[in-house]
């Protein structure tokens, strides 16, 4: 599988765009890979790059998001930090890749037994991981399902939790940034929340919490996004 270029950037779409970040974790959790001359990519990739995609994750050793979808070199943007929470240099570079590189879909992947999270739930306090992880605090006063062992001991609380989480990051980027907010209204990208299980390899794509407006949601509108 050769990597991607200009032309196939350009004739990518974001439903496109999700479809083969689906079918590259569908290869990974069946410990499949597809067939790549890395190397050759190097070379491919010397005068330029041409992303398809852009993924805000976690830092967690185990949420490559290169490997979980089974992406080569030059393929995706990899935007990592605890808790997959968002700021405004995560906000520039998702700009960057997006209106200056042409990547064509973000997505928000939270992860099963998050760290990061189970730190907020306990509220952590250390150094400068106390800021960070007071971005993840709406999540937990957004949960109201679990009333008692609200902490990470509590593992559906932290599941819950870390789904908020998602969805919140997917919302604070459509509302901080009016460059990509206007790229999703005008269907020029799209953005997905979505949950890595640590334990199968599989990626859950939320469907309540996708913004793709083409044929097959032509009336989607960000102004829907911010009254919900």
């Amino acid at each position: 599988m050769r990597t991607h270029n200009k032309e196939s950037q350009t004739q990518m779409t974001p439903r496109k765009a999700l479809e083969f970040l689906q079918e590259g974790n569908e290869r990974f959790i069946k410990n499949l890979k597809a067939d790549r001359n890395l190397l050759q990519q190097v070379n491919d990739t010397v005068d330029g790059q041409w992303p398809f995609a852009t993924i805000l994750s976690c830092i967690d050793s185990r949420t490559s998001a290169e490997l979980i979808f089974d992406q080569g070199l030059g393929d995706i943007f990899s935007v990592r930090i605890a808790g997959n929470v968002v700021n405004t240099d995560i906000l520039g570079s998702m700009e960057f890749a997006c209106k200056v590189a042409g990547s064509k879909l973000i997505v928000v992947l939270g992860h099963s037994k998050c760290g990061a999270v189970k730190g907020a739930c306990d509220h952590v306090e250390m150094g400068n991981l106390t800021e960070l992880l007071s971005k993840i605090q709406p999540a937990i006063y957004e949960e109201k399902t679990i009333t008692e062992d609200r902490t990470s001991k509590n593992a559906f609380f932290v599941e819950n939790v870390s789904k908020i989480n998602v969805k919140r990051s997917v919302k604070n980027i459509i509302e901080r940034s009016f460059i990509l907010e206007q790229m999703v209204e005008n269907g020029e990208i799209g953005i997905i929340g979505a949950m890595h299980n640590i334990e199968t390899g599989e990626v859950d794509f939320y469907t309540d919490v996708i913004y793709i407006r083409d044929d097959k949601n032509p009336n989607f509108s960000v102004a829907d996004l911010r009254l919900s």
